[in-house]
């Protein structure tokens, strides 16, 4: 693609399982790390980036020649999503040639600028959107996403057996809502099981990029347009992500292809 370098999908195959605020953290994180960041919201039925980047409500995108726009720029990453083109309160009723048609229109018509790593923001599931992404662009590796419950990683397996069958690497599993810990006495307890993401990285030679805690703070930057990363930039939480992010960058630098020129920062 145009003005960018690399592309991660992260995806989780089940919906509820954070993989949105998740992409938006880590694509955060990247930037904090140094790199020009861009964040594709891929869910056209339920786009949710424009939220949780702080996004007004009816901010479109700047055209950019015919048939071209120029993505929005929030907390210093790119972005781009089906939600800065609609009301957001209008149901998407489409069929699914209607929706690959929208997600490759968002693909080969936004004009990103020098972008170091492209994050997709993957909508649950295998099914169209998915098909599309491995057909009409290279992408460089994917990121699952899931919690340690047994239902969750049933469907995390079928999304890295999608991304085996179109020869995308996975690089890695991030386990999300791993642990509670209780803000009132300090009691910690993995209410979702445990080791469902080492679990699930061991059957497919991968690697756990990182845990994540169930906390109310996550839900609630996220909700409100300051994502964890950029709301406290000094958190435990916040140096997960950032580690999790130079694995991914890492990783895209040793399968060979040209790698991000910006060296990584020593904090």
């Amino acid at each position: 693609m145009e003005g960018v370098k690399h592309i991660v999908a992260v995806a989780s195959g089940k919906g509820g399982v954070g993989k949105s605020t998740v992409t938006v953290n880590l694509a955060l994180a990247a930037a904090a790390e140094g790199y020009r960041v861009g964040i594709l919201d891929a869910d056209i039925h339920g786009p949710s980036q424009a939220q949780m980047l702080g996004v007004g409500e009816g901010v479109r995108p700047q055209a950019a020649g015919e048939n071209r726009m120029r993505p929005l720029e929030a907390h210093g990453i790119q972005a781009m999503s089906m939600a800065f083109m609609v009301d957001i309160r209008e149901p998407m009723v489409w069929r699914g040639p209607m929706v690959a048609g929208a997600f490759q229109q968002l693909l080969t018509q936004t004009v990103w600028d020098d972008v170091d790593v492209l994050f997709i923001d993957m909508p649950p599931g295998t099914g169209d959107i998915q098909l599309t992404l491995a057909q009409k662009v290279p992408v460089d590796g994917a990121v699952i996403v899931t919690t340690p419950q047994d239902i969750a990683l049933l469907d995390a397996r079928k999304g890295i057996e999608m991304f085996r069958k179109v020869n995308v690497p996975v690089l890695g599993v991030v386990e999300n809502m791993s642990l509670h810990v209780c803000s009132q006495c300090g009691h910690s307890e993995p209410i979702f099981g445990e080791g469902g993401g080492e679990r699930i990285a061991g059957e497919y030679d991968t690697r756990v990029l990182g845990q994540l805690p169930l906390t109310l703070a996550i839900r609630e930057q996220a909700d409100g347009g300051r994502p964890t990363v950029v709301a406290e930039p000094q958190s435990d939480v916040t140096a997960t992500f950032r580690d999790m992010a130079r694995q991914v960058v890492e990783q895209l630098a040793e399968q060979g292809s040209e790698g991000p020129s910006i060296s990584f920062s020593d904090d």
